[in-house]
Parts: structure tokens; C-alpha cells; sequence
């Protein structure tokens, strides 16, 4: 069964409506651009104009598409249950080293790994779905098998 909503944190949410307001901004400044620039019949004139309507046009599908999505997006619910791990949650993990590992679990559109923010559908992502304090999760990292114990769930 497919959701018809996207789950997004506040940062995701920031984060999409700074694009959309970026996109706005492009697209009014290429129809400016358009406007601007002169019919003219020489070759290299109707070349860029076809350039700028490229853009513009690339500018919209994006915009329309970020919309969409902000259309059918929830933030993810600020009180839930934090005895097993959700989309939303914050988990901290160490490994056999006892290196400490912090990630948040976000659906895939806001995924960032370098940032903390694993996608909910990822091997990671999913093998900790449902998992409680001092579970182990067993991670394969190319030809290494990787053990990390949950010590926290925000």
C-alpha cells in the first residue's frame, strides 16, 4: 500500500520552502530575461532565446514538482512513542570500537547521509525500524559485517 503524504522533519520542511522560494525567484527573473532580450533575427539571438526558454521551462518542472511535494508533505509527529524506533526518531549507535554514531531516520526525499539524516528505506534505515534500546543491528559494508548496539532513542 502506497502513503499519499511525504513525512519530512522541520529542517526538510525548511529546507523544501527555501527551494520553492529560490525556484520563484529564478523563474521570475528568466521571464524578465526574456522580456528584456530583443527579437532579433540574427542566429546567435535566436539560439539564446531558445537557450532562456530551455532554462525557464527547466526552472517550472522543478517548481511544479518541489509544490507537489510540499502539497502532500506532514511534518513528521513531535510526540511519539520512543520506545522503538520510527521515522522521525534520533538514534544513537556504537560499533565494536565504541565509536558513536547519531542519525536521524527520515523518508528518502530528505535522506543526507553526510548530514546524519539516513533514508527510512536504506539497509541501515530499515533493519532499525521497530528496534528498541540495546538491540543489535547487523550491517553489511561491502565485504565487512559491521555490529552496532542502539544506546538511545530521541
Amino acid at each position: 500500500m502506497k502513503k499519499d503524504y511525504v513525512l519530512l522533519s522541520k529542517k526538510g520542511m525548511k529546507e523544501l520552502r527555501r527551494r520553492i522560494a529560490q525556484l520563484e525567484h529564478e523563474q521570475k527573473a528568466a521571464i524578465q530575461a526574456l522580456r528584456e532580450m530583443d527579437k532579433g533575427t540574427a542566429h546567435e539571438e535566436r539560439l539564446e532565446h531558445i537557450e532562456r526558454l530551455a532554462h525557464l521551462e527547466s526552472v517550472e518542472s522543478e517548481l511544479a514538482d518541489k509544490r507537489l511535494l510540499l502539497s502532500s508533505a506532514k511534518l513528521l509527529p513531535s510526540k511519539r512513542a520512543r520506545l522503538k524506533v520510527a521515522i522521525g526518531s534520533v538514534v544513537d549507535l556504537i560499533d565494536q570500537q565504541g565509536r558513536l554514531f547519531r542519525y536521524t531516520i527520515v523518508d528518502s526525499f530528505e535522506a543526507d547521509p553526510s548530514d546524519g539524516r539516513i533514508s527510512v528505506e536504506s539497509p541501515l534505515g530499515r533493519s532499525l525500524l521497530g528496534k528498541t534500546i540495546k538491540d543489535t543491528v547487523d550491517l553489511a559494508t561491502g565485504k565487512q559485517q559491521r555490529s552496532l548496539q542502539l544506546v538511545r532513542i530521541h
